[in-house]
């Protein structure tokens, strides 16, 4: 099955099989790997991506529900300079990363956090991330994180 859907601001085509989930079709079929697949039943958010400028979860989506949409990954989200966006620096700067395998997908969710809910409080922000699991940090340098993105964010 054709799927035409729009990726990181250029147009992209997979021919898959009707069954084939988001996440398998950008990272087999377009080669971003940046998504991550992590328990494969949308319960770790490791394979969060914007779709129409929503957080989704790609292994619970097909890609052919994509059709004519707008993708972002986390490829997708510096800018065209290269320069980090401002969640990616605050994970940087915060140290809201440990092993780096939820990282993808929780920086795609507090991006979605923070545009959603500008003013989001830090028990929203712990509400707010509950669908992304991290395993290695005890989830403070990612709270920390996401405020400082928020901040960054709104005066951007």
């Amino acid at each position: 099955m054709q799927v035409q859907f729009t990726v990181n601001g250029q147009p992209a085509s997979v021919d898959v099989p009707p069954n084939t989930l988001l996440v398998h079709a950008l990272r087999e079929h377009l080669m971003l790997t940046g998504t991550h697949v992590g328990c494969d039943t949308s319960q770790c958010g490791a394979c969060t991506v914007h779709v129409n400028g929503r957080a989704v979860k790609s292994c619970a989506m097909l890609a052919v529900q994509a059709q004519g949409a707008q993708v972002q990954t986390i490829e997708g989200l510096a800018a065209a300079d290269g320069s980090m966006h401002p969640m990616q620096a605050a994970f940087k700067e915060c140290h809201g990363l440990q092993c780096g395998f939820c990282t993808p997908g929780m920086v795609m969710s507090a991006v979605d956090l923070c545009t959603h809910h500008p003013k989001a409080s830090e028990g929203e922000i712990r509400e707010l991330l509950e669908g992304n699991i991290c395993r290695c940090t005890g989830y403070q340098n990612i709270v920390r994180a996401v405020q400082h993105g928020q901040k960054a964010m709104a005066s951007a």
